[in-house]
């Protein structure tokens, strides 16, 4: 691919939410994807997603964002919604201590079903009820530092941080495939191998090309 193509190139990355039932998952999803934020909102039924678009290095990099759809009510998460995701979501909610205490097992599943490595964020979400705190900053910056993942506390109610907790996810992301050397030839080949699209999107001379990365092994 030459440098004429490079400047059609369109990335889409799988990114999961995971965390117990009503840590605020879809509000943040909502929040970020909408700017919308629903205080009475139920377990999520059915497959959700939202499709985010950044621009990155002048590449526009593209989040389909997935929120668990209250299957972790039933400890039914499937290895389906954990398959082809490059970055995750660890969600507890700051003010019970339980939702922090399943993180471990968040991660093992997470590691369990994933098949790239996966950027990871923890957060602590609803750091608006600071009044009513049940984990503390440090421990969640201890338990992030210990497990290698990004750590933020967000509010999905008053926006705090919610945009930012999304985006480093999706730079870390892009930041990971640059590191593969994402215009050689030999990677190209093994993305295409595992299920990554590579589109033609431009003009009669075929000049502009668009790359959709659902999958791959890393």
């Amino acid at each position: 691919m030459d440098s004429s193509d490079e400047e059609g190139e369109e990335y889409l990355f799988k990114v999961v939410i995971i965390g117990d039932s009503a840590v605020g998952k879809s509000n943040l999803l909502s929040r970020y994807a909408r700017d919308e934020f629903n205080l009475h909102s139920k377990s999520t039924i059915g497959v959700e997603f939202q499709t985010q678009t950044l621009e990155i290095d002048g590449k526009e990099v593209k989040a389909q964002i997935w929120d668990t759809a209250g299957q972790e009510r039933f400890r039914a998460v499937t290895s389906a919604y954990y398959r082809g995701a490059f970055g995750a979501l660890v969600v507890y909610d700051i003010s019970r201590r339980t939702t922090f205490d399943s993180i471990p097992r968040w991660l093992d599943e997470l590691k369990t079903h994933s098949d790239t490595t996966v950027a990871r964020m923890l957060v602590g979400n609803k750091c608006d009820l600071g009044d009513i705190r049940a984990v503390t900053v440090e421990e969640g910056k201890s338990l992030a530092e210990a497990e290698g993942l990004f750590f933020m506390e967000t509010s999905a109610l008053d926006s705090t941080n919610v945009k930012q907790a999304f985006e480093i996810v999706i730079r870390e992301i892009y930041n990971n495939i640059s590191r593969k050397v994402l215009n050689s030839d030999s990677f190209k080949e093994e993305v295409s191998v595992n299920r990554v699209s590579l589109v033609s999107n431009g003009g009669p001379d075929g000049s502009k090309q668009k790359q959709g990365y659902s999958c791959c092994s890393r």
